[in-house]
C-alpha cells in the first residue's frame, strides 16, 4: 500500500510539473506572439518615418536648388545694376 501512496505522490508531483511546464510555454507563446506584434507595428512606423524623412529630403534638396537659382539671378541683377550706375 505504502508503494501506491509514493507512486500516487510521484504521479501528482510530476502532474504538477507537467501543468507548470504547459503554463510557462503558454505564456512565452503570448509573450512572443505580444513581441512580434510590437515588433510589426514598430516596422511599420519605421517604415512611414522613412517616407516621411525621404520625403522632407527631397524637398531641402529642391529648396537648396530654389535659392542657389535666386541668389545667381540676384547677384545677376546686382551686376546690370552696377554697370548702370
Amino acid at each position: 500500500m505504502s508503494e501506491t501512496n509514493i507512486s500516487a505522490d510521484e504521479f501528482q508531483a510530476l502532474e504538477q510539473k507537467v501543468l507548470r511546464a504547459v503554463e510557462i510555454v503558454r505564456r512565452e507563446r503570448e509573450a512572443r506572439a505580444a513581441a512580434e506584434s510590437e515588433v510589426a507595428a514598430l516596422r511599420e512606423q519605421l517604415d512611414q518615418l522613412t517616407a516621411q524623412s525621404n520625403a522632407v529630403q527631397t524637398q531641402v534638396t529642391t529648396l537648396h536648388q530654389e535659392r542657389e537659382t535666386v541668389r545667381q539671378r540676384v547677384e545677376k541683377m546686382l551686376e546690370q545694376m552696377d554697370e548702370l550706375l
